[in-house]
Order: C-alpha cells, then structure tokens, then sequence
C-alpha cells in the first residue's frame, strides 16, 4: 500500500512533522518563515523540500527545490496539515484582535484550495474557539466551506492523553473535501478514531526526565550520553533515548540525523542569578509563587513562579520560555529545565537536534506541537482517510 502524501505549513522546527512521519506519511514539502526553526526543520527533516520564507509567497513563483502547486497536485495530496501562528488568538499576552497572525489561517486556506488535498488539519489554541464570542471560529470554517470542504469538524485534544508528559490542549479544525463520501458524521469518526488511541495513564514529569543528568552543559556543548539508571528506564524514557528501541522508534533512526555519535544534545539552560536561586530554592515540588515567604516574593501572580510536580503531567511548555524560565523549575534540581528537558516534555526523542541560540531552541520547543499528538492526530486522519469514497456521479 503506498505511503499517504502530506504538506506541511507553518512547519515551524518540525513537531508536527515528526508525528506525521511516524505515522507513515510522505511529507512532499514543507513551508516555514523563522530563518532558525527553518535550520532545524532542514537538520531533522533532510530528504524534506522546505519553502523558507513567507507563506504569501507559497505556490506563487518557482522556489528551488520546492514541488510546484501543478507537481503537487499532480503527486496527489491525502492531507494539508499545520498551525497558523496562535500569538494573536492565545490567552497568554494581549489577545490582540487586530493582530495581523489572527488572518493567517487565510493563507491556510488558500493553499488547501489551490492543492485541493482530500482532508486538512489546521492547529491553534483553544481561546480561538471563545475570542469574540467565536467569531473567528465561525470565520474559519466558512472560509473552508467556501473552498470546498463543507464537511468541518473542530475537536479539542489534550497531549497527555497520547502519550505527551504534558496536560496541553489544543484544537484542530479537520476537514474532508467535498465529493467524497465518509459514511459518517465527520466529527464522529475522528472522534472515535481517537478515542481509540487514548493511553491508559499519563505519563509524569519524572518518567520522563529522571534519567538526564542534573548537571547540564556549560557550553551549551553536548554531553556524554548518559548511562541507563540502575533501577532501569521508563516505558516512556525508553522511546526518547539514543540506546533503546521500540516499536515506533529504533535507536539507530533515532541516532542517524547527529553528525557525531550518541551525545546528548541541547541538555543546557539559562543561568540563575543569586536572587532568584533563593526563590527556587523555597519552591517546593509542585508548588506556585504564592507558597513563597513574602520575603522572597510579594507579588499578586501565584503563577509567576513554578515548580514542575513529579508526580504528574507537566503544565503547558510555551514559546515565551525564551524570556522567562521562572515557571518551569526543575522537579528536584534548583534550576530550569534544560531546552532538552523541555523537549522531553513535548515528546521529542534525544535524536531530534534543536539549532540555533539557546532562546531560539527554547522558542521553537514551545511553539511545537508534540510530534505524539501529531501522531495521534496523523493516525486518526489516516482512519477518515480510509473511510472515505469518490462520490459516483449519476447517470
């Protein structure tokens, strides 16, 4: 059977991708504007053809290397998948509604009208479902309804619920084009082809970085890979490491895209000034800003300040941790979290090199998505995919 053709937008360092390719697709270009996510997309996407630069631009003009919308139409495309920026629409900063990012989704749209693929995927964060009453939402699925997919589902995931370390929710708007049948409601058939995937527990914060070392790279060099613990690896710490295989990932793939042998890569983080050490240092597992004396720390945001719980999935790993690190303190050691720490948390394996300063790392880990929701979401497509037949044209 062959393989199921995808493009990617707003491709970002790759996370979506990484869950599409696991689950078996062939990824026929990619499209991405921030020149570093663009360097490590190309590292860990090589056999990929990547569009850099403005998404207006996409399918517009000739681009070397890139597939031509008549190549790509042509090729045959199962699936358009991505996430439009969400600065705009996140309750994370302003909410700005004349933010320019808020009108990407246009350029979405665009291109699934002009490659005309059988179904789409598009990503954002839940508050575009509530911003303005749901006025964007609405906007969006006529935009898609205009262009040929008057089947639009919006369904609302949480990564730990796939296997991700963390407790982020996410929408996904998800589209069959017209003229072909599915049988089904749309809306019911994902949903039941991801209820399906659905992992029995959530994985913790501890199960999935006790292994890496407390101490992290001063250079933001690589590290010696660190040994296996002695009590033995997680399930879950096991699909991420270099020296272990699995069924979704063997360790040589793993370890195929670094340039040396097995290191540990990106495992460095920001320095903490002695003020803030002390405030880390009070921080117990799992709690906030307001359990701190007021000695140390009077202000009127309880979030401000947090320590990851062991014992449980971590909150939401953001882009903005490139500015602030002071909600994502490590579990056990007084620090932050490591830029591969934080990629272990949005499930990306120890082979998945991330480039550029250590803020842009930091930037890219958090805008992803996590490449086991992409693959969740990669397989429950594959499942409408299947279920879907040309309509016959009457006689």
């Amino acid at each position: 059977m062959s393989k199921l053709k995808a493009v990617s937008l707003f491709s970002g360092a790759g996370g979506f991708c990484e869950g599409v390719r696991l689950a078996g697709y062939k990824v026929l270009c990619a499209v991405e504007a921030d020149p570093h996510a663009c360097k490590t997309h190309s590292s860990n996407f090589p056999d990929v053809p990547l569009f850099r630069g403005d998404i207006v631009e996409f399918l517009k003009s000739p681009y070397r290397g890139v597939p031509s919308a008549a190549d790509l139409k042509s090729a045959g495309v199962d699936l358009v998948y991505g996430g439009p920026p969400c600065q705009g629409f996140s309750q994370i900063g302003p909410r700005d509604l004349k933010d320019p990012r808020n009108l990407l989704y246009r350029e979405f749209v665009r291109v699934v009208h002009a490659l005309k693929p059988r179904a789409f995927v598009m990503e954002n964060v839940p508050n575009i479902l509530a911003l303005k009453n749901g006025h964007y939402r609405e906007l969006i699925v006529e935009a898609f309804r205009a262009v040929g997919y008057r089947r639009v589902a919006v369904l609302t995931l949480t990564a730990s619920e796939y296997g991700v370390p963390q407790d982020r929710k996410r929408v996904f708007f998800i589209g069959v084009r017209d003229g072909l049948t599915l049988g089904d409601l749309l809306e019911r058939v994902a949903t039941d082809a991801f209820a399906a995937q659905k992992c029995g527990r959530a994985v913790t914060v501890w199960e999935a970085i006790s292994d890496l070392p407390d101490e992290t790279s001063k250079d933001d060099g690589p590290l010696p890979y660190p040994r296996r613990p002695k009590g033995g690896c997680t399930p879950y710490q096991r699909l991420m490491r270099l020296d272990s295989s699995t069924a979704l990932l063997d360790e040589d793939w793993k370890a195929s895209r670094l340039e040396q042998g097995n290191e540990l890569f990106n495992h460095h983080t920001k320095d903490v000034e002695a003020r803030r050490l002390k405030i880390i240092k009070a921080l117990k597992p799992g709690a906030l800003g307001d359990s701190l004396p007021k000695a140390l720390w009077a202000g009127t945001r309880a979030h401000k300040w947090r320590r990851l719980d062991p014992d449980r999935p971590s909150y939401t790993i953001l882009a903005q941790m490139h500015r602030d690190l002071s909600e994502w303190v490590h579990p056990r050691a007084d620090r932050w979290i490591t830029v591969r720490e934080a990629a272990r948390l949005q499930s990306f394996h120890d082979g998945f090199v991330f480039k550029g300063s250590e803020w842009q790392q930091l930037k890219q880990v958090g805008n992803a998505v996590p490449p086991l929701l992409g693959l969740a979401v990669a397989n429950a497509m594959r499942d409408v995919l299947r279920k879907t037949r040309r309509r016959r044209r009457r006689d």
